[in-house]
């Protein structure tokens, strides 16, 4: 196993378990990278504590830097919780360091998982191809098995910490890990996996097609002609290349709503201080003036 970064300076996410511990061995043995671990201590369990110890040694051993941060979500925190918290406390960490990226241990089966649980939950396209590397955030190992990361964690005689949360089914991406993923077998994984990619391939020309309409704006009396699924599209784009972020998929359908029938001269809320402004002229996004 190997893992390909360009050179520059990482923040490397270590939970303690298998996946992470073999991605900061596979990491620590590339010299042209600057490695700094991040831990972040859920406080879901009891013992967590332990878990940031152990990724402190592991931090110590190999004379890298390392940061933690405490979460005290309690037990009943849910998943989307915790993970909001954890990439909050790993980007501020990018942020203060002047780290190129932070770098994940998500591998092959997450990507699996991902799919079906957002197939589970009505994703829409970006969904069913969701995990994969972005500006800020690098995932090495999406092309390993979870199974041949073990088998490097063994055959390098690496310790790591079991998480006793993973085997809940209480959390729908342990049901899906233990109970459905291993339904699929060695054929329906590879299909599965298959679509995923071309879903990707499609994703990223849908992408270039929107963001040619959208150009510099969006107008109003050519969205109207297209059809609902298009313009919700349309208007993700349109805020996308404005660089706003945060909105769900009710916001979208309440601003069609607006473009196609409100009156000229409102303004309606995007999320926080943005707002989407109808005038006879046209559509514009501004920030609103407190």
């Amino acid at each position: 196993m190997k893992v390909e970064l360009p050179a520059g300076e990482y923040v490397v996410a270590v939970s303690g378990g298998v996946d992470s511990v073999v991605l900061l061995d596979l990491l620590a043995k590339e010299k042209n990278l600057r490695l700094m671990v991040a831990h972040f201590d859920h406080g879901i369990r009891d013992d967590s504590s332990e878990d940031r110890k152990f990724v402190e040694s592991l931090a110590k051993k190999r004379e890298l830097s390392f940061v933690f941060a405490e979460g005290k979500l309690g037990p009943n925190a849910s998943e989307a919780l915790a993970r909001e918290k954890r990439y909050e406390f790993l980007q501020k960490t990018r942020i203060a360091n002047g780290a190129s990226a932070i770098v994940t241990a998500h591998h092959q089966d997450d990507v699996i998982e991902t799919a079906i649980i957002n197939l589970l939950r009505g994703t829409n396209r970006r969904g069913l191809a969701s995990l994969k590397d972005t500006a800020t955030v690098k995932r090495p190992l999406l092309n390993n098995p979870k199974q041949q990361i073990k088998s490097y964690a063994v055959k390098n005689n690496l310790a790591w910490r079991e998480d006793p949360t993973n085997a809940n089914t209480k959390y729908l991406r342990n049901y899906v890990r233990h109970e459905l993923v291993p339904k699929l077998g060695p054929s329906g994984r590879q299909q599965l996996l298959a679509i995923i990619n071309k879903a990707s391939q499609q994703n990223s020309e849908i992408d270039t097609v929107l963001a040619n309409l959208v150009g510099a704006g969006l107008d109003r009396a050519v969205y109207r002609s297209y059809d609902a699924s298009l313009g919700l599209e349309l208007i993700a784009a349109w805020l996308r290349a404005n660089d706003i972020t945060g909105y769900d998929r009710k916001t979208l359908a309440r601003l069609d709503t607006a473009i196609r029938s409100a009156r000229n001269g409102t303004a309606h809320n995007i999320i926080g201080d943005q707002m989407l402004v109808i005038s006879r002229n046209g559509l514009a996004l501004e920030r609103l003036e407190r």
